[in-house]
């Protein structure tokens, strides 16, 4: 269902703060920190955009990927909170235990649901992602296991948005790359550096 080419990204408006600015959802799991790094490593550093990381994270211990990915970049990288304004120029983490979605300019925080299935949460961001931003939302995979981000990407293109795949050859673990892929809903598969 996804085969034919996705529309263009509309050029934003600089530091723009509205809900016009190309939001990017960035999904990893496994090998993702790596990944992650080398794009943040990779940005300029007055990019009218906004970054929303999405890892799958254990959810009984605090992340401490906002310090980490905090090395690799001069842009603020920031822990979201619910209701958190988003803002051009700012990487966004999802802290651990909950679920993120956008509404409105801001992040919607939810508890995780503690439930015997698979957690989505890069699916569950980017299909909200794409409701709201439409063609100004934009879907990274990048190294994971299994297929989360993959309905994600779907949604994203169906909206008119585009998406990016880590070249699985790169990838450290190639599962959710391979899968976004396979769905024909990618529109580039890249190196995280490019």
């Amino acid at each position: 269902r996804c085969r034919m080419p996705s529309s263009q990204v509309q050029s934003p408006s600089p530091k723009s703060a509205s809900p016009e600015i190309p939001v990017v959802a960035i999904g990893a799991s496994a090998g993702g920190l790596e990944a992650l790094t080398a794009v943040l490593r990779a940005l300029p550093t007055d990019i009218a955009m906004a970054f929303m990381l999405i890892q799958h994270l254990d959810p009984k211990r605090h992340s401490i990927l906002p310090e980490l990915l905090s090395k690799a970049t001069r842009i603020p990288v920031l822990e979201a909170i619910d209701a958190m304004k988003i803002e051009s120029n700012r990487v966004y983490v999802l802290p651990s235990n909950v679920d993120i979605s956008i509404l409105d300019g801001q992040f919607g925080l939810t508890q995780r649901v503690a439930d015997h299935k698979q957690h989505l949460p890069i699916d569950i961001f980017m299909r909200s992602l794409a409701d709201v931003r439409k063609s100004q939302a934009i879907g990274v995979i990048l190294s994971g296991t299994a297929s989360d981000g993959t309905a994600g990407v779907e949604a994203i293109r169906a909206e008119g948005g585009v998406t990016f795949a880590q070249d699985p050859e790169t990838a450290k673990f190639d599962g959710m790359p391979r899968s976004a892929i396979e769905s024909g809903c990618i529109d580039f598969v890249l190196s995280p550096e490019k």
